[in-house]
């Protein structure tokens, strides 16, 4: 599974998104598009959107921290 995580150092969603990755152990790349003018472009493109954070999951976007669309796409199971 490729998990690319576009995101930005001030941003407290993206802090939140990757601790959940790293939680359920879930390796990602992790994509800082305040410095990388190239990824940032990418991001856009494929997602249409300019805010973060972004993930990319075999091909899947997801905007922001969808918590619920993320365990879908990850096949992590809901525990409650």
């Amino acid at each position: 599974m490729k998990v690319k995580v576009y995101s930005t150092p001030a941003c407290p969603y993206c802090y939140a998104l990757k601790d959940f990755l790293r939680e359920h152990k879930i390796e990602f790349e992790d994509i800082d598009v305040s410095v990388n003018q190239q990824a940032a472009e990418e991001m856009i493109r494929k997602s249409g959107q300019m805010g973060v954070p972004v993930t990319e999951i075999n091909g899947e976007i997801v905007v922001g921290f969808d918590k619920e669309k993320l365990e879908k796409l990850l096949n992590i199971k809901n525990e409650k």
